[in-house]
This record gives structure tokens, C-alpha cells and sequence, in this order.
């Protein structure tokens, strides 16, 4: 491996970049020109998420199409496939709910093979990597929360696989700055105790799962006991998951 130009990795080093050597790699690789190599490092010193600037992140050993403005898939979120997978198989109906750009969905109908996916998500620009991440694999709509969904997938959903945001209002603003200040705030916004888009998934859920289906959503340690709560409230039998490698949480409530 060519090793990246020093004043390349001491302007990252300097912008608080940790691993300033690999993001130079990465940067100078997908430039085809000085100049652009320049434009990428600005941009990532000015602060983008490093995944924003190179156009692409990587979950669960793949890469997908990401926009500037649109939330970027976070390793922890593993932690809802590897959920999925595990109470999943071939032939599944898959709806990732809060799709972003649909990594999600993407690595749970890659890991089961032969699934029928659907993925939703509000924001467009989400929508928009989303539609470019699952060519070929599902549909996407859009829309909030199940109000796109076609009629027809009510009772059918297998796996509810749902990311939606759930960091409390008044906390965003401790969030690291690549995400309150690059990321849709939509994607990131859980009201004021953090549950607002968790209340409207668990009560919707029982509609578009079918017998036996599982809802899945990532949640925090200290928000899980309250995600939890509105789960079983749905009429949902449910338990909370947690993988300290992964730092991840998510709740797992099954329709029996």
C-alpha cells in the first residue's frame, strides 16, 4: 500500500482526525486529481463525516451510496441484523423501517438470501441512496414511518426492522458535530424523552406484521427499559438485546 502524502495526514491529524493515516488513504484513493484530493481533505477537515466525503460507507462488509446531509450507518446497527438473521430465513418478508440508505435491509436480505424486502424512509435524500443501494433487491418508498406502505404488505411483514431516531431533543447538541451538524435532523430527533417515533412504531407494528412476525429496533441502553415498555404495550412479546462489542441496543418484540 502506497503510503499517503504527510501533509495530507498532518492536516487531518490537526482537524482532530483519530486515524488520520487511514482517512488520507482512503481520501487520496478516491481522487483522481491533486485538486480534488484537496477539495475531498477540506471537506473532511471542515468536518463531513468521513463517509459523506468519500461518497460511500461500509456495514456488515458492504458499501453503500451515501449522499452528503444523510445519516451515515453506524457499526452498532449490526447488532439488528445479526437479530434479524437469527430469527429469519429465506423467503422472508422484510420491511426496514427508518431505512436511511437502506443498509439495513440490504445486509439482513443479503445474509437470508431470497427475502422480499421493502424499506421506507421520510427523508428524500435517504430515499434517494436507498433506491441506488437496493436496485435489484426491494422497494423503497417515501414517506413517514408506514404511511407509504402499500396496503397489500399489511399482515405479511416477517422481520420490522427499524432504525428510527431516538437520541432526546435536549441531547443533540452533546452529539459529536459530524452528526448534528451533517446528518438530518430527522434522522436523529426522538422528541423530547427520546421515544416519540418509538411510540408511533410499536403502535403501527401490529398491522403490518404477520403471525409469529418479529419487530426489531435499535435503541439505547438507557432508553431501552422505555422502548421495551411500548412494545409489550403493543401487545408485543418483548425483550431488549445488547452486544457490548458492538456498543449496540435494540429491543426484540414477536407477535405470537
Amino acid at each position: 500500500m502506497t503510503s499517503p502524502d504527510p501533509t495530507v495526514v498532518a492536516r487531518l491529524r490537526a482537524a482532530g482526525c483519530v486515524f488520520a493515516e487511514d482517512e488520507a488513504v482512503l481520501l487520496e484513493a478516491a481522487a483522481q486529481t491533486p485538486a480534488e484530493r484537496d477539495g475531498l481533505v477540506a471537506r473532511r477537515v471542515a468536518g463531513e463525516p468521513l463517509e459523506q466525503v468519500l461518497g460511500w460507507a461500509e456495514f456488515c462488509g458492504q458499501r453503500f451510496v451515501v449522499e452528503p446531509g444523510v445519516f451515515v450507518p453506524r457499526r452498532r446497527t449490526q447488532l439488528l441484523v445479526d437479530a434479524a438473521v437469527a430469527v429469519g430465513g429465506p423467503g422472508a418478508v422484510v420491511l426496514d423501517l427508518c431505512c436511511g440508505v437502506g443498509a439495513v435491509g440490504a445486509a439482513v436480505a443479503t445474509a437470508l438470501g431470497g427475502v422480499e424486502l421493502h424499506a421506507a424512509d421520510v427523508d428524500p435524500a435517504a430515499v434517494r441512496c436507498a433506491r441506488r443501494n437496493l436496485a435489484g433487491l426491494g422497494a423503497v418508498y417515501e414517506g413517514d414511518l408506514f404511511d407509504p406502505l402499500p396496503v397489500a404488505l399489511a399482515g405479511r411483514v416477517d422481520l420490522l426492522v427499524v432504525n428510527a431516531p431516538y437520541v432526546p431533543t435536549a441531547a443533540i447538541a452533546l452529539m459529536p458535530p459530524e452528526a448534528r451538524d451533517h446528518e438530518a435532523r430527522a434522522a436523529l430527533d426522538g422528541g423530547a424523552d427520546g421515544l416519540v417515533v418509538h411510540r408511533r412504531v410499536a403502535a403501527g407494528a401490529r398491522r403490518w406484521l404477520a403471525p409469529g412476525g418479529t419487530l426489531l429496533i435499535e435503541t439505547s441502553r438507557r432508553q431501552a427499559p422505555g422502548t421495551q415498555a411500548l412494545v409489550a404495550g403493543a401487545g408485543l412479546a418483548a425483550r431488549v438485546l445488547t452486544d457490548d462489542e458492538l456498543d449496540g441496543t435494540a429491543v426484540v418484540g414477536r407477535l405470537g
